[in-house]
C-alpha cells in the first residue's frame, strides 16, 4: 500500500503568507500540517509516500530531508529528544512535480508511475484527523474486506449542496452513486466525501483513459470514480474520530485550538484566553 499527498496548489485563501510559505507548511503550533498526514500514513503501515508538489514547494523537500547540522549538534550534546524532533519520518518519501495546474486528476497521474501497480491512499492536507485508529488505516481495513476503492465520509445533517455527496448502497458499505454539489433537497444522503481516498490500480487506468478524452481546462477524478461506481467497485467509510478542515483560515485556527487543547502544556494557555484572564 502506497500513499499520495496532493500538495501542489497555490493556497490563495492564506495569502499573503502563502506567497513564500507553502500552505502545507503552516504549523499547528510547532508541527506543519502536512506532517500530521505523513504521521497518519506511517501509523497505518504505509512505508512509501509520494508528495505531489509544484515549483513553489521546495520547503517541503527540505522538511522531510535530514538536517545534518542539527542532528550532529544534538548527537554531540546527547539530546536524543531534540534529535527525534528533526529526524525524517519512518517512510520513503518521493516528490513529483505538477508542472502545470491542470486539476487534481492531472496531479494524480503525475504520481501514478511511482505506485508500482499497488493501491494507494490519497490525502489532501487540508483534512487532518485526530483519533484512535488512523484514518488511512480505517480505509485500508475496508479495502482488505472488499477489494474496492474506498471513500472517506463524514455525516453533515445540514446543507450539503457545496460538497460531493455519496449515495450509499443499502448494505451500508457500497456506493451506488456520487453527486457533486447537489441542489438543496435533492441530495442522495448527508454523507459528504472528504479529502481522503483509497484508490486501486484500476482507478488509475481509468484516470488515464479519461485524460486522453479530456480537452482544455482542469481535469478531476470524477470520470474514473463514476466508472468504478458503475462497476460496483467503490465502498465508503464513515470517519471514526475527529476530522478537521484546514482549507480556510477559520478552520485552520480551529485546528490549532483543538491541537492545543489536547496537549496539557498548551491547554492552560487556551483556558486562560477563554476565561479572559490574560
Amino acid at each position: 500500500m502506497k500513499g499520495i499527498i496532493v500538495a501542489a496548489g497555490y493556497g490563495t485563501r492564506f495569502l499573503p503568507v502563502t506567497k513564500t510559505i507553502p500552505k502545507e507548511m503552516l504549523p499547528l503550533i510547532n508541527k506543519p500540517s502536512i506532517a500530521f498526514v505523513v504521521d497518519e500514513f506511517v501509523a497505518s503501515g504505509i512505508e512509501d509516500i509520494v508528495i505531489i508538489t509544484s515549483r513553489r514547494k521546495k520547503p517541503l523537500d527540505d522538511y522531510f530531508d535530514h538536517e545534518a547540522e542539527l542532528e550532529a549538534v544534538f548527537a554531540r550534546e546527547g539530546k536524543a529528544d531534540k534529535a527525534a524532533l528533526v529526524a525524517p519520518p519512518a517512510a520513503r518519501i518521493s516528490f513529483v512535480r505538477q508542472t502545470e495546474m491542470r486539476g487534481t486528476g492531472h496531479a494524480l497521474l503525475q504520481a501514478a508511475p511511482l505506485l508500482g501497480g499497488e493501491p494507494c491512499v490519497v490525502a489532501y492536507p487540508d483534512d487532518l484527523h485526530f483519533g484512535e485508529t488512523p484514518l488511512a488505516r480505517q480505509l485500508i481495513d475496508v479495502y482488505e474486506r472488499t477489494g474496492n476503492c474506498v471513500l472517506a465520509a463524514v455525516h453533515d445533517p445540514g446543507d450539503v449542496s457545496r460538497y460531493g455527496v455519496i449515495d450509499p448502497a443499502p448494505d451500508g458499505i457500497g456506493v451506488r452513486g456520487f453527486v457533486e454539489k447537489p441542489t438543496k433537497g435533492s441530495e442522495p444522503s448527508h454523507e459528504i466525501s472528504i479529502g481522503r481516498y483509497l484508490y486501486t490500480p484500476e482507478f488509475f487506468d481509468l484516470l488515464a483513459e479519461g485524460w486522453k478524452r479530456h480537452g482544455d481546462g482542469e481535469y478531476y477524478h470524477i470520470y474514473a470514480l463514476d466508472r468504478m461506481i458503475a462497476a460496483g467497485k467503490v465502498s465508503w467509510k464513515g470517519v471514526e474520530g475527529l476530522r478537521l478542515d484546514t482549507g480556510e483560515p477559520s478552520g485552520y485556527l480551529e485546528a490549532i485550538l483543538e491541537y492545543a487543547w489536547r496537549d496539557p502544556s498548551y491547554k492552560a494557555v487556551v483556558q486562560r484566553f477563554v476565561s479572559g484572564k490574560r
